[in-house]
């Protein structure tokens, strides 16, 4: 018999997951491997995590350059 998953922890992962907005990422299968890769390499701790520095990162850096134009 498959283990259910409780109602109460179904509630719990929705009202957490409430709190985000996603934005869907399509990688070719040899850029998805590079960014793992990658993200690994650069002691992030996820490629999520990697990501989301690669676009503060970018955010920032392009800001500065938007602000002096």
């Amino acid at each position: 018999m498959p283990n259910k998953t409780p109602d109460y922890q179904i509630k719990a992962v929705k009202k957490y997951n409430s709190k985000f907005h996603e934005i869907k990422l399509r990688f070719l299968p040899e850029e998805y491997e590079s960014v793992v890769k990658f993200a690994r390499e650069a002691g992030d701790r996820s490629t999520t995590a990697f990501i989301m520095r690669a676009i503060r990162e970018t955010m920032e850096r392009d800001s500065e350059r938007i602000d002096n134009e």
